[in-house]
């Protein structure tokens, strides 16, 4: 069988979203002959001389008086070499929610921009939402190049500018295509008004994108949705396990966990309505049976014993609000439905509202209204089972729901988890030292400071300046370099968005034990987001112990000029993909206690600076 190919369709009103969908469909003889009489007809009833494609997608009475799409509507078609599900979303901003359904778990994203008008605030706001939504691949179709004479420098300008916005995205995979929708040009064929363009039409490319690393099978994740039992036939002891495969390949014979009872067992079979299976990867639903008689509920998660997802009672994430009647606000109670689990949620802080257009943050906002963005954070009743929505979109999103209209409100990907929540099975172990007491017998007082910014900033050479005058006026310290971590507690771990967010996390819980022994933990570690040195001051305050950030704030260009390790070189050859700085952000903390400068002073002068804010923070102790 072919492979599938989900997609959605963006862009703003009027920017031919449908009667792309339509050429395709009719180009690629996706249409049947009744089907086409339909349209022929009610475009004839409309005055229209021409057959109007997008009339095949706009199913619903107001979309065709208005001439507009309001609500999903997908379409079927297949080629000899790939099948497709094109999901149809409108562009009003008003319904923009719509176009997160679409997008939910769709494989690429086809953006749409009108070459008369270029890049507009839906096209930005539509890249965003792409982006959030993990969506793997995005195709910018630059229609209605007729009415630009097929200019390549109107083509070129709008690349550009697309190009400028999407650098601040989570955009790995972008292609350019000029088309004319409404011609068919470059849509299923190459066009000769676009031979200055020497890429695939739109149909070659959808066929060829290479999706086959999109699915996760390296987390196996298996939410239960319902208990199957049977006291008849030829197993009256019968107990299985339903559900759908969000991640992951299970086997029979492989060894699973149970969360959250931490039960251990084995997979005894898996099945469908059609007999048993070898194995079981995403999106199947299957009836799955355990060697083991165990307690499994609705809403337990299968995964392997060390594989699982992160336990967590409170979480961080990105947030879509959906509904009109109601605005999400901070200390409101709602249903998080996270794949079979749902939980009571309250809403504890609201970061910021997001403008789409800059990316810029409202951090004063008090709400989040209909289409609105914003970094929110739940607190739940129970335990969610959860991973990074980067690395696992079946286990890291959710949908809001009100608990009194019972309706979706809103919808969620998880990009920071806080802190983490242990195993049940696990508790801690409080000592016989309170931290009071031992911070008298020591003659001391613990705290952390981080030293963040871009490579070659100074971070570690700051620090190192700090601990050596911490410990030789007999104070404990230590320098935790990010570095040296990697060498150690931290060597696991690669470069990709998940694993840099967990060596942040192990960075924090570590310099929190130095700092409860009574040491000053002083981190040195780049960590460009601002969303991970949040993560370390939370686990800081919570612990009621003292955080303070230090921002080495030294321009790129000088780093570039002292390159201690060489690494700008190798990034500019382009041997270190995603390094910090020259392909990828580093957001500038808003609210460091201390910014040191290259015109802050010498060494020591920044020194004395860092020192200066210590004593004063640890008087108030």
């Amino acid at each position: 069988m072919a492979e599938l190919l989900r997609l959605v369709t963006a862009g703003s009103v009027d920017d031919g979203k449908s009667t792309l969908i339509g050429r395709l469909l009719y180009d690629a003889k996706g249409i049947f002959e009744d089907q086409l009489e339909s349209i022929r007809q009610t475009s004839a009833q409309r005055g229209n001389p021409e057959v109007d494609l997008a009339l095949l997608t706009d199913g619903l009475r107001a979309e065709r008086e208005q001439g507009i799409t309001i609500d999903v509507a997908y379409r079927y078609f297949a080629t000899p070499r790939r099948r497709f599900i094109i999901a149809d979303t409108p562009g009003h901003i008003e319904y923009t929610r719509n176009m997160v359904t679409g997008a939910s778990n769709a494989h690429l994203a086809l953006i749409l921009i009108d070459a008369c008008k270029g890049v507009i605030e839906q096209t930005r706001r539509h890249a965003f939402l792409s982006s959030m939504l993990g969506i793997p691949h995005m195709v910018v179709c630059v229609n209605k190049m007729d009415l630009v004479e097929w200019d390549q420098h109107v083509f070129g300008g709008i690349k550009a500018e697309f190009i400028d916005f999407a650098a601040r995205l989570n955009v790995q995979d972008v292609t350019f295509i000029p088309i004319s929708a409404l011609r068919g040009d470059n849509v299923v064929q190459r066009s000769e008004n676009l031979w200055w363009y020497e890429g695939s039409p739109l149909l070659t490319h959808l066929e060829s994108v290479y999706i086959g690393s999109d699915e996760n099978l390296i987390d196996p994740r298996f939410p239960v949705q319902y208990v199957i039992r049977s006291q008849m036939g030829e197993e009256p002891d019968f107990r299985g396990y339903a559900g759908t495969v969000a991640s992951g390949v299970l086997r029979p014979g492989d060894e699973v966990l149970v969360l959250p009872s931490g039960m251990v067992s084995h997979i005894a079979s898996i099945a469908t309505a059609d007999g048993a299976l070898a194995e079981a990867f995403p999106h199947m639903a299957v009836v799955i049976t355990l060697t083991d008689d165990i307690a499994v509920s609705r809403g337990d998660v299968l995964c392997r014993p060390n594989n699982r997802p992160t336990i967590v009672s409170e979480l961080e994430a990105t947030v879509c609000w959906m509904d009109e009647r109601s605005s999400l606000t901070v200390g409101r109670t709602y249903l998080l439905k996270h794949n079979t689990r749902t939980v009571r949620a309250t809403v504890h802080s609201l970061h910021y509202r997001l403008d789409i257009n800059g990316l810029h943050r409202d951090k004063e906002a008090e709400a989040l209204g209909l289409n609105e963005i914003g970094r929110v954070n739940f607190t739940c009743t129970e335990p969610l089972f959860v991973d990074d929505y980067i690395t696992n979109r079946g286990t890291g999103g959710f949908i809001i729901v009100d608990p009194v209209s019972n309706g979706t409100v809103g919808a969620g990907v998880i990009r920071v988890m806080a802190v983490a929540h242990a195993s049940p099975n696990v508790a801690l172990e409080g000592g016989k030292l309170a931290r009071e007491r031992r911070f008298a017998a020591l003659g001391t007082s613990g705290a952390t400071v981080l030293f963040t910014g871009l490579s070659g900033s100074g971070k570690s050479t700051i620090a190192a300046g700090v601990e050596e005058a911490f410990v030789t006026t007999g104070r404990p310290a230590f320098m935790l370099d990010g570095d040296n971590l990697r060498h150690g507690i931290c060597g696991d771990l690669g470069f990709s968005e998940k694993d840099r967010m967990e060596n942040v996390r192990r960075v924090g819980e570590v310099a929190k034990m130095f700092a409860e022994s009574g040491a000053l933990a002083l981190i040195s570690i780049i960590s460009p987001r601002a969303a991970d040195r949040l993560l370390i001051r939370r686990l800081h305050v919570e612990a009621s112990l003292p955080f303070l950030e230090v921002f080495l704030d030294t321009p790129l260009e000088e780093c570039e000029r002292r390159d201690p390790k060489g690494l700008y070189v190798r990034a500019r050859a382009g041997q270190l993909p995603g390094f910090t700085g020259i392909d990828s952000e580093y957001e500038v903390p808003e609210d460091a206690e201390l910014v040191l400068r290259p015109s802050s002073g010498t060494i020591p002068e920044q020194i004395s600076l860092v020192l200066s804010l210590v004593g004063d923070e640890l008087s108030k102790q």
